[in-house]
Formats: C-alpha cells, sequence, structure tokens
C-alpha cells in the first residue's frame, strides 16, 4: 500500500492507490475564481468526489499519484497542511465581520494566526479554534489552543481535543484584546515546541502530565 505525501499534501485513501488533497483556504472564504479552479481541476483529473472538510477546505479525493504535480501547478494554491505533525488548522467564524452575534474580530485575529501558524511544525499535531461569541462555532474549546469571543476580550484555552482521548481545553487567559490574545497563542506554541519528548502526544496530554499550574508557569515564563 503505497503511504501519504507531506510534501504534496496528498492523503493516500482506502483502495490503496488514489490520493486526497486539500488546497488552503483561509476560515473557509474563498474567491469565485479560486472555486473554480478548484472544480476545474477535480473535473479535468478525474476526481473520485469533492468534500467540504471539518477544516473548513475542499477536498479533491481521488487523485492518481502521477497527477499530483500538475493539478497542484493547475490550482496554483498553496497545500492545506491536513496531516503531519503541525498546525493543521486554524479554523474560524466570522465574527464582527458578517455574523450578527460576534462580539470580536475572529476574522482579523484568525487570518493572522493563520498566517503566522499554519503548517508549523510541532511534537504532535495542533488545532487553533477562534470563535467571535460564545456560541463557539469555531469549537475553540476542543483544539489545542481555543479563543472565544466576549464583549471583555477574548477567552483563550488550551489543551482541548476532540480525537481518540477527547479533552476540552482549559482556560487560561481572560479578557484580553487582539494583541494579548495572539501573544498567548505564541506562548503556547513555544511551549509545545520545546517539549521534544511529547513526540506525537497531544498538548492535552503533556498538560495533564506535568499539572495545569505548571503550565501556567511556563507560559508566563516564555
Amino acid at each position: 500500500m503505497k503511504a501519504d505525501i507531506l510534501e504534496k499534501g496528498a492523503i493516500i485513501q482506502r483502495d490503496g492507490e488514489k490520493y486526497a488533497i486539500a488546497p488552503h483556504i483561509p476560515g473557509g472564504f474563498i474567491e469565485v475564481a479560486q472555486f473554480r479552479r478548484i472544480v476545474d481541476a477535480a473535473e479535468k483529473y478525474n476526481a473520485e468526489a469533492m468534500k467540504l472538510t471539518s477544516g473548513q477546505r475542499i477536498a479533491i479525493v481521488g487523485i492518481r499519484e502521477e497527477d499530483l504535480p500538475a493539478i497542484w501547478a493547475d490550482l496554483d494554491m498553496s497545500i492545506g497542511h491536513a496531516i503531519g505533525l503541525c498546525v493543521r488548522m486554524v479554523k474560524f467564524c466570522p465574527g464582527t465581520t458578517f455574523c450578527r452575534h460576534g462580539k470580536q474580530d475572529a476574522v482579523g485575529v484568525g487570518l493572522k494566526l493563520d498566517k503566522l501558524y499554519h503548517g508549523h511544525g510541532l511534537p504532535a499535531k495542533f488545532k487553533i479554534g477562534v470563535a467571535g461569541c460564545e456560541y463557539s462555532c469555531a469549537a475553540p474549546m476542543v483544539k489545542e489552543v481555543g479563543l472565544r469571543g466576549t464583549p471583555e476580550g477574548w477567552t483563550v484555552s488550551a489543551g482541548g481535543n476532540g480525537g481518540a482521548r477527547p479533552r476540552l481545553g482549559d482556560i487560561i487567559a481572560e479578557g484580553l484584546d487582539d494583541q494579548q490574545a495572539m501573544d498567548m497563542v505564541g506562548r503556547v506554541v513555544r511551549f509545545f515546541e520545546g517539549c521534544g519528548w511529547a513526540n506525537k502526544v497531544r498538548l492535552g496530554r503533556v498538560i495533564d502530565k506535568i499539572g495545569l499550574d505548571e503550565f501556567k508557569k511556563a507560559l508566563a515564563a516564555g
């Protein structure tokens, strides 16, 4: 059976022969011309399916290995890092840009975090969620770092995941402005970068091992 091809963002499918790829679409906001390119490429290379993913991307499923270089050239889009030990997604909602419930600028902060961290290598897979209000449509509490907007500012959580061992994130800060929230995300990322022993161990398990108080002390020092 063939394997995933990380450098091409290609995920081997159930048949063991064909691949799925997912162009990067920050926050799921896509221009019409980009959407047309994705559809045209899927048709040109005889894709078996297209899927709207939980990571706010459009996956093209059922691509032959020999067609991978050509389809990426036609798409002219960067790879969505849906696999590998890295920041796989920065998921964010419409926030105050579009949503009537928005309390904080999820789009603005989400785009900045995406530019900084999407694809950034870490000891284990890592997800970031940014929700502009308490309804938490970007599911921040089940992400390694979650930002939830309130009228008073951002509430930040860490250590969540929805994987094989689900865990809700721990609240580590409240009432932060945009820059303070982004700085806190950076502190969490830098902390996890330093956990060389945590190969393929999710952040939540690291927090459980060292204790929440020690984790907060490490963030304050970092």
